[in-house]
């Protein structure tokens, strides 16, 4: 009987080790996984920012980046880092100060472009680095008056 209660004490402790090794490589690995998801997901996220155009409107800005000399890569009505890189490449060759050409849509890029869009007649509601309502506008507005349809 003694015998008998030991082993169910010793099998007892063996499972609840068991069960603990476990569940602490379980957490670790369901840690693990979502770190891993969240930087694809913000990738995905900021890879094509349009700023309110449809792919047709988006194509057009293409067309007249290139158009003006600057690569936008593919036109596929995707803004995506390639096609930003094109026109952070224009403002700063045009002297609207878009800052370093690195195909992100932050605020100095949406500056550079407020400060063109106004420089060519647009009213973007001011220049500060935010693309509100207004800057949209004006950005679809010269989609389709400022961009040549290609």
């Amino acid at each position: 009987m003694t015998s008998n209660t030991l082993t169910k004490a010793l099998l007892g402790t063996l499972t609840a080790a068991a069960l603990s090794i476990g569940t602490l490589a379980g957490a670790t690995t369901a840690t693990a996984a979502p770190a891993q998801q969240v930087p694809t997901q913000t990738v995905t996220i900021q890879a094509v920012n349009n700023l309110g155009l449809t792919t047709t409107e988006a194509k057009s800005v293409q067309c007249y980046v290139r158009d003006a000399g600057f690569s936008p890569g593919v036109i596929d009505g995707q803004l995506g880092s390639n096609s930003w890189k094109a026109w952070q490449r224009f403002l700063n060759d045009r002297g609207f100060n878009a800052g370093t050409v690195d195909g992100v849509v932050g605020p100095n890029t949406i500056r550079g472009l407020q400060r063109f869009l106004t420089y060519i007649g647009y009213d973007t509601g001011g220049i500060d680095g935010i693309a509100g309502t207004k800057t949209r506008a004006a950005w679809k507005a010269f989609s389709y008056l400022g961009g040549g349809w290609c």
